[in-house]
């Protein structure tokens, strides 16, 4: 229980710092952690489908992105 919460906590933080990112890095982190109404976590692969690139590039977006979000928070922090 206390796991979900903490999740739904760490989706919330992720979700309110999207405007931080270009439109590709948000239709990857979207997808990959359901952050849209209740959304399900769909795998890079189903991304890479979904947007017509390679799995591994979606790899590198979402790399990109986590680094991003997690420099924003970093900052926040201070």
């Amino acid at each position: 229980m206390a796991d979900k919460v903490q999740l739904k906590i760490e989706k919330s933080k992720i979700y309110k710092n999207l405007d931080i990112l270009d439109e590709r890095e948000k239709e990857v982190v979207i997808g990959r952690f359901g952050l849209i109404h209740g959304g399900d976590e769909r795998t890079q692969r189903e991304i890479a489908k979904e947007l017509g690139i390679s799995r591994s590039y979606v790899s590198r977006i979402e790399k990109r992105a986590l680094m991003k979000l997690y420099h924003e928070f970093y900052k926040a922090k201070r």
